[in-house]
């Protein structure tokens, strides 16, 4: 108990030590000399001006920094914007173009949106997005997969879409992800097969003019959202559903049972079961003779030449509603979709 006045009456001494009212005695040493407050305190406020006076220098010179590497930092997006083709590193860096792209779109957005069903969380993070485009009057249309009908959670999110103003369509199956902002600018993934590696920012009038033509011949081909059912159960004069011609052109081409189910966006034992009924229903004992057998039927355009491409109609890699064959992302897609 006696140390702890002593402990408070030297916790007081240093305070006043600190705070100039005390100093060591000159007279007597051993001893402290009581200092005038006036002087004593006016010498602890002249500390802490000048103190206060250098941190205020150096807030104006970070100021400066700072406004230097902004304008040096604009300038080089100026620069960059003002090229035909921007590569775009990394997620993070994808995202921020999205967001910055999509926040300045005024007139139109359009996109491609493979990959089959959307997660929840790509979900989430586009209603804000979507509500601000219906806001600002920005006509919005999207073109999904036909798979998409497998997922309710995802019909309902396009249905939601719809009833908000948008546009949305379905096909079998899409080349690529891809974002259009007012006709101006285009985002794709530098890999279909891995678009976390990086995209490209196109705006040259050419490349767009290509693009945006390539979406509406998808568009006009596309069928609306309407019930899943009614997807599911669609066919052509064949009897043919949109994916099922999109599998026999595939397997025509020589594509394995991971790659048809990429390209459809469902799952390797969904589209395996297409692909066998398909043979059955073809008498064929192969994929590859499926395909052929399926295009002398006349069920697709043309099966492929020695290269790989479709001997009779080149146009159908450019034109994926009809043709149903090309080559789409999958786990990439989505990826890019969390942008």
């Amino acid at each position: 108990m006696v140390g702890r006045p002593i402990e408070v009456v030297r916790g007081a001494l240093d305070e006043c030590v600190r705070l100039g009212l005390i100093r060591p005695s000159w007279e007597t040493p051993g001893r402290v000399h009581a200092v005038s407050p006036d002087v004593a305190l006016q010498a602890l406020l002249a500390r802490q001006e000048s103190a206060l006076l250098a941190r205020e220098r150096q807030i104006a010179e970070t100021r400066v920094e700072v406004a230097r590497l902004s304008e040096e930092f604009a300038a080089t997006r100026s620069r960059r914007r003002h090229n035909e083709v921007e590569q775009l590193e990394g997620l993070d860096q994808i995202r921020d173009r999205i967001g910055e792209l999509t926040q300045g779109c005024e007139r139109s957005l359009v996109s491609f949106a493979p990959g089959g069903h959307q997660t929840s969380d790509n979900r989430e993070a586009s209603r804000p997005l979507t509500e601000s485009l219906r806001d600002r009057g920005v006509t919005v249309r999207t073109i999904y997969l036909d798979s998409i009908y497998n997922d309710p959670a995802t019909v309902e999110h396009a249905r939601w879409l719809v009833e908000l103003g948008n546009d949305v369509r379905t096909v079998a199956w899409l080349p690529a992800r891809m974002i259009i902002f007012d006709g101006e600018a285009a985002i794709l993934p530098m890999d279909p097969d891995n678009s976390g590696d990086g995209a490209l920012l196109f705006r040259g009038r050419g490349v767009l003019a290509g693009l945006s033509e390539l979406f509406r011949l998808v568009w006009e081909r596309a069928a609306p959202v309407t019930s899943a059912r009614r997807q599911r159960t669609s066919t052509d004069d064949n009897g043919l559903t949109s994916q099922e011609k999109a599998v026999l052109r595939l397997l025509g081409e020589g594509f394995t049972d991971e790659g048809v189910a990429r390209k459809l966006g469902v799952s390797v034992r969904t589209g395996r079961r297409i692909t066998a009924d398909l043979m059955g229903r073809l008498g064929a004992k192969s994929r590859f003779q499926a395909g052929l057998r399926a295009a002398g039927l006349g069920w697709v355009d043309a099966v492929p030449g020695p290269g790989g491409e479709p001997d009779a109609d080149h146009s159908g890699l450019l034109d994926p509603a009809r043709a149903d064959a090309t080559d789409g992302p999958g786990a990439a897609g989505r990826r890019l979709a969390d942008c």
